[in-house]
């Protein structure tokens, strides 16, 4: 890939993804209901292979998968990522057991995975989690609360990170493969902006023993930072799609939109906004990309990378999406509309996987500690 330039059979695959995405998968997603998760869209995905691609293959070919998903149907997109993020831990720490028990139908869209480490006190700090795994003889009891758990509660397992107190911080997080039955294990979903399936959790004495452990006991944060810095690039990606969605719509409404005696596209404001808008786009795409194949070559950069590659993609698909909405003008703000299903989503992906100024501090403290920027 010289010069983070796609090649022709990467431009051609990307290019059946977006149009299966708007064609095959869009009609599954209008169909499901919002906030809810959709089962008939995740057995498509399984059934078209997508799925497997999440676990077989590298950070670059996630990233176009992603954005390509992202393009036609944000809803598709998201419904896969969240069975990576959910299954990856059981993939890479997961025992043979775990993997042959879960990993199977979640590839297949029949089983749900969700990622549990967010709680109530302890968002972007995630070493600070409070969720308490209590020795219970050869196993411990989990007590406390997750919220922002995406497909939560009607995940089939969830990957839960609790503290079992080997040490303070980071170090003393386990992390656990619970399956959604267990006793005591509650939820509830919650009524969000975008139309993602959230909710949060209630751990009432869940008993988990040694078979459940991901890794081992209080290594559970090293288990969930090599999951975040694989699939935040990735968010980065589905941000890219997601702007150029909103810029191809953009151009196309400005070119036809006739107004002050031609058309949107010969107004110099317009025309300009609308090369800001690209310029930033492309800038964005190939920091993605850059970052993916730093993950993929095993850099020792990564996370600053990964963290590089959110944060500017991420504001990149924001600040695009809100200046389509303001080129396309009242239209965009209907129910319905596609700039106002992004202008909804593209929100999330700020704050979800570590906020905009998570990834600033991370990406300062990796440059004082390396002390440049080569």
């Amino acid at each position: 890939m010289a010069g983070f330039a796609l090649g022709v059979d990467e431009e051609e695959w990307c290019g059946q993804l977006r149009a299966l995405s708007a064609g095959r998968l869009r009609p599954l997603a209008e169909k499901g209901e919002p906030g809810r998760v959709n089962r008939p869209l995740l057995a498509a995905l399984g059934e078209l292979g997508l799925l497997d691609k999440v676990f077989d293959s590298g950070a670059l070919e996630l990233c176009l998968l992603r954005e390509s998903l992202a393009y036609g149907c944000t809803e598709a997109e998201t419904a896969l990522a969240l069975q990576g993020l959910g299954a990856h831990p059981v993939l890479r720490s997961g025992s043979a057991e775990q993997r042959e028990r879960w990993l199977p139908g979640v590839r297949e869209g029949r089983l749900v995975a969700a990622f549990a480490l967010s709680e109530p006190g302890a968002g972007s700090d995630a070493a600070a989690l409070a969720l308490e795994a209590v020795p219970d003889g050869a196993g411990w009891r989990l007590h406390g609360q997750k919220c922002w758990i995406s497909n939560a509660p009607e995940a089939d397992f969830y990957t839960v990170f609790a503290r079992t107190g080997e040490s303070p911080g980071a170090r003393g997080v386990t992390a656990f493969l619970v399956p959604a039955d267990r006793p005591g294990l509650g939820g509830e979903a919650l009524d969000m902006l975008s139309p993602h399936p959230i909710g949060s959790l209630a751990f009432d004495g869940v008993p988990v023993g040694r078979a459940d452990v991901l890794g081992e006991p209080g290594q559970g944060f090293r288990v969930a930072m090599e999951t975040l810095n694989l699939f935040r690039p990735s968010v980065g990606a589905f941000a890219v799609g997601m702007a150029r969605a909103a810029l191809d719509a953009t151009l196309t409404h400005t070119a036809g939109r006739t107004a002050f005696g031609g058309v949107l596209a010969d107004l110099q404001a317009v025309a300009h906004r609308v090369a800001e808008m690209a310029t930033r786009t492309e800038a964005a795409r190939l920091l993605v990309y850059a970052a993916a194949g730093a993950y993929d070559g095993g850099s020792p950069d990564v996370p600053r990378r990964a963290a590089m590659a959110k944060l500017l993609a991420t504001e990149t698909a924001q600040y695009v999406v809100d200046h389509a909405v303001q080129l396309h003008g009242a239209v965009a703000l209907r129910r319905g509309h596609l700039l106002e299903h992004l202008y909804r989503e593209v929100r999330a992906p700020r704050i979800y996987e570590g906020a905009s100024e998570v990834q600033r501090t991370l990406i300062a403290k990796e440059l004082y500690r390396k002390g440049s920027v080569g």
